[in-house]
């Protein structure tokens, strides 16, 4: 299943995605985590040291390579320079498993704090004027469109600060998103704006208050979120030490238990892959039509495969391109 974690800069969201996956990865699920958010902060907040640097390569540098390698055969994409982020699989398509014996998965991992993480890259001086920082996340949208997740795997993505999550098609990969909301007026109005964009596409959220120290807090947040709210994180002592470099005991236990509550919430959602892959055609089509036939000089509406249906029986199909 497919996490995302987004709010308002600072509400926490690096931190909870961090602590998600290793709640997850301690209990021995398979997990996953991606760092998309143009702060390149979760690698830290698993535990990397803050003098140190992601040791593997971040995707977006790989971005090229990546696109050969997941176009395998496929005969309706005839290049990798007609390939832009939201291309769909299709037969021909390498697909993927979570940590799977693959290429991509072998040259881009690397574990944290015991959690299995890749990252996106940062932005640069090289990109300052020139570049804006969806065209990194081209790859992870990429690795998500052909990944083939089951029930009891986690895919979890730290997510770029505010609504600026949906001004890319990678909003729409996920099974369910988790919007951090502090309990103040300017947090929850993110979360009108995220309930707005989610409903256009059937997007499911959840919230997941954080920084709450009370009873007035935790009603200020029912009140302006409603039912969408599922769990909520109390100010943490143990999360100020691990950020601060010091000493620290385990989680406060109000804290472990809104982890099982995200964890419950993810686990009652059921994987539809006709939906998924109606997302992911509709959204090519879209970027087609705006900017991307123009950019490649190709028609690539023509790289939709109506005969392909995503999922497990795809990747039954698919197997033998893969590693």
């Amino acid at each position: 299943m497919r996490v995302a974690f987004v709010g308002k800069g600072g509400s926490g969201k690096t931190t909870l995605s961090a602590l998600f996956a290793q709640h997850v990865s301690r209990s021995g699920a398979p997990v996953v985590a991606v760092d998309g958010d143009i702060n390149q902060h979760l690698a830290h907040a698993l535990g990397l040291d803050e003098e140190l640097s992601f040791p593997a390569p971040p995707l977006s540098s790989r971005i090229d390579e990546i696109k050969d390698f997941l176009r395998g055969t496929n005969p309706r994409i005839a290049s990798r320079e007609s390939m832009i982020k939201t291309t769909p699989p299709g037969r021909g398509s390498r697909l993927l498993r979570p940590l799977g014996d693959d290429e991509l998965h072998a040259r881009h991992v690397h574990e944290v704090g015991g959690v299995p993480l890749m990252v996106t890259g940062a932005f640069d001086e090289s990109d300052l004027g020139v570049a804006c920082y969806h065209s990194k996340l081209g790859a992870v949208e990429l690795y998500l469109n052909h990944l083939v997740d089951g029930p009891g795997e986690y895919v979890v993505v730290d997510m770029t600060a505010g609504a600026d999550a949906f001004a890319s098609g990678l909003f729409t990969r996920f099974d369910l998103t988790f919007l951090v909301v502090e309990p103040t007026r300017k947090s929850v109005s993110v979360h009108r704006q995220y309930r707005e964009h989610a409903a256009e596409f059937g997007v499911p959220i959840a919230v997941v208050g954080n920084k709450v120290t009370g009873e007035d807090d935790l009603l200020f947040l029912k009140e302006h979120v409603g039912d969408d709210l599922v769990a909520h994180c109390v100010q943490s002592d143990v999360v100020r030490a691990r950020e601060q470099g010091r000493p620290h005991g385990e989680l406060e236990a109000d804290n472990t238990r809104a982890l099982r509550r995200l964890r419950a919430a993810v686990d009652a959602r059921t994987k539809d892959w006709d939906a998924f892959q109606e997302h992911a055609v509709a959204l090519h089509l879209r970027n087609a039509a705006a900017w991307a036939d123009r950019a490649t000089g190709h028609t690539l509406a023509s790289q939709v495969d109506p005969g392909f249906r995503h999922g497990p029986e795809a990747l039954r199909a698919a197997r033998p391109l893969t590693r």
